[in-house]
């Protein structure tokens, strides 16, 4: 069972409020470090191992700094997140950059910047080749279809809109290699939020195979595999986190089996992990703003689903504590909801928690990743800051909130004198 905490005291946290006005989200760096060297650790036995943060999950270039230091790349999906990668120096090959629909001009940047170009369909080659050149490292997503199953985050894979098929992956390679292509990588990304050991090791062991039977069949060497990310976090107590280094023994077993008794190339391991990076070490910090009782309890926020929408959109458990009362009773039956002009905007629905008070701090766990990144502009909301609890206990903030100055930055009102209706 995992606890809940919070690493400021109720009295630093709202301390921290004076300076810092609600809604704000904290990040930890000495969690986000520790956990950062755990899945270092964890596959310390494959001298290329690298993991390539998920830059989605929390794209901070503090965060990103912070996760440089600790040896980690960045899993890219579009042009700006590979120009922030850029900004805070992780460049080259340390970027892989993995899109779907994909415009010329990002493969150009991703070809410029020297990022890994991962490719997740057949057309895409002729595509790159006509528009920006093929580089001398590809790498190929793989759809392994009802092979392999999903998750309710990410679906069934037959029903994803991702990557190659095995009969296309087969001919990509071939295209590639008959194009000149020297270098190759093998990458899947089959499921999100996963806290099965079980269903990892499985999914290396369709990629390890697949290597094995494309190397026989094209006479190609492959550098790396990458195993994707969705490595879960218990967002619920009574859930247990992933076991890194279990699950890196485990995959060290399966690598002597599949790739060194086989008589392989020897393989890099790549991951691209966001959310257990750094989702157990980041808080969406709000007070409450009023209570109401109709046919239900509702504890109003002065956040809403644009500082946090999964709960909103996935029906996602985000655990809900109350700072200063984490140890009282939970017998208040709520619904804990913010003010958005949207009914689905809750961040729990028949939740108990301590009895409840205008006024009070409540923190809404596991945001680190996928929650300030997540953020939107409807009903003219503003996003939150960004906050970091330092390994010194200095607080520092990585985002200010926006203003209303921001929201209109990108409206036109110079020719209202002139428009008619």
């Amino acid at each position: 069972m995992s606890e809940k905490r919070i690493p400021l005291s109720t009295g630093e946290l709202a301390s921290l409020t004076q300076q810092y006005p609600t809604p704000f989200h904290l990040y930890d760096e000495k969690g986000l470090r520790e956990n950062a060297r755990l899945l270092q650790r964890a596959f310390a036995w494959n001298p290329g191992f690298k993991e390539y943060y998920a830059v989605k999950a929390a794209p901070n270039p503090y965060l990103l700094t912070l996760l440089k230091a600790e040896g980690f790349g960045g899993d890219c999906s579009s042009l700006p997140e590979m120009v922030l990668c850029d900004k805070v120096g992780i460049t080259g090959e340390d970027i892989i950059f993995t899109s779907n629909d994909t415009p010329a001009y990002e493969y150009a940047k991703a070809k410029e910047l020297g990022a890994i170009i991962n490719l997740d369909d057949l057309s895409h080659i002729a595509y790159l080749e006509e528009h920006v050149g093929l580089p001398e490292l590809v790498c190929c997503r793989y759809n392994p279809g009802p092979l392999k199953g999903g998750n309710v985050i990410i679906g069934k894979p037959e029903e994803a809109k991702y990557g190659f098929t095995r009969e296309q992956l087969f001919e990509g390679y071939r295209q590639l290699r008959d194009k000149g292509v020297k270098r190759f990588g093998l990458h899947t990304m089959v499921a999100s939020n996963e806290l099965e050991v079980d269903y990892f090791v499985e999914t290396a062991q369709l990629l390890f195979d697949l290597v094995g039977e494309l190397s026989a069949e094209l006479g190609i060497t492959f550098e790396f595999v990458n195993l994707g990310g969705g490595i879960g976090i218990p967002y619920r107590p009574e859930e247990e986190a992933v076991d890194l280094l279990l699950l890196g023994e485990r995959m060290r077993a399966l690598y002597e089996r599949c790739i060194v008794k086989n008589g392989l190339a020897p393989l890099d391991i790549r991951l691209e992990c966001g959310r257990m990076v750094s989702g157990p070490y980041g808080w969406l910090v709000s007070r409450v703003l009023h209570k109401k009782e109709t046919y239900k309890n509702y504890v109003g926020l002065d956040a809403c689903m644009a500082n946090l929408m999964r709960p909103a959109m996935y029906g996602a458990y985000h655990h809900v504590t109350v700072a200063g009362k984490e140890s009282a009773p939970c017998d208040y039956l709520c619904d804990v909801t913010g003010s958005l002009c949207e009914n689905n905007d809750k961040f729990a629905i028949d939740r108990l928690l301590p009895q409840v008070e205008i006024g009070d701090l409540v923190i809404i766990h596991d945001a680190g990743a996928h929650g300030h990144s997540m953020g939107f502009n409807y009903n003219a909301k503003l996003r939150s800051a960004e906050l970091l609890l330092r390994e010194s206990g200095e607080v520092m903030q990585i985002r200010r909130a926006e203003t209303m100055d921001d929201h209109f930055a990108t409206l036109d009102f110079g020719g209202l004198k002139q428009f008619s209706v």
